[in-house]
């Protein structure tokens, strides 16, 4: 399986620019596989990320998890004000806490201005990048969180998996 569409400029990114390893996390921010991934994607990018590039791609398994899309939309809302990382830490930090009060608390913790906020997370563009990002995750065969992509073909392994191999690949 391979990453469609390719990485772009509406993607969240981190790392290295124009790195030769780019992976690809597709994820769901109340998925318990998420949240367990999440440190060691962290610790990834605390070891390899200025030499490796690291996508987010929200692939909210809303049937699932009443709050991965809520969460979604909050990351996207902060996004808009220049937090998308410190958001999406932030909600995975706190993952056995979600809820929709937790969500707001975080925004405030991160002094997002509460006027745009609000007004951000009910706008139909953030919505909408939530939703496309979704389907180029059905495009590209993800069928469960988290889905990770190495250079725009699908990882078969997982999170710990990917962390062994970059000690070998990244000299």
């Amino acid at each position: 399986m391979s990453l469609k569409p390719s990485v772009s400029t509406t993607d969240h990114k981190q790392g290295k620019k124009d790195a030769d390893i780019v992976i690809v996390e597709y994820g769901d921010y109340q998925c318990p596989y998420c949240g367990a991934a999440y440190p060691v994607l962290k610790e990834m990018m605390n070891k390899y990320g200025n030499q490796i590039q690291f996508v987010f791609r929200n692939f909210p398994l809303s049937e699932m998890h009443q709050y991965a899309r809520p969460a979604a939309i909050v990351a996207e809302a902060a996004a808009l004000q220049g937090k998308f990382w410190e958001m999406h830490d932030a909600i995975y930090e706190n993952q056995q806490y979600l809820s929709e009060n937790l969500l707001l608390e975080l925004a405030e913790k991160l002094e997002l201005d509460s006027e745009q906020f609000n007004n951000d997370i009910k706008k139909s563009e953030v919505a909408a990048k939530v939703d496309s990002d979704f389907e180029s995750g059905i495009m590209s065969g993800v069928n469960g969180t988290p889905s990770l992509f190495v250079n725009g073909t699908k990882f078969n392994g997982g999170p710990e998996d990917l962390l062994q191999l970059m000690g070998e690949i990244v000299k």
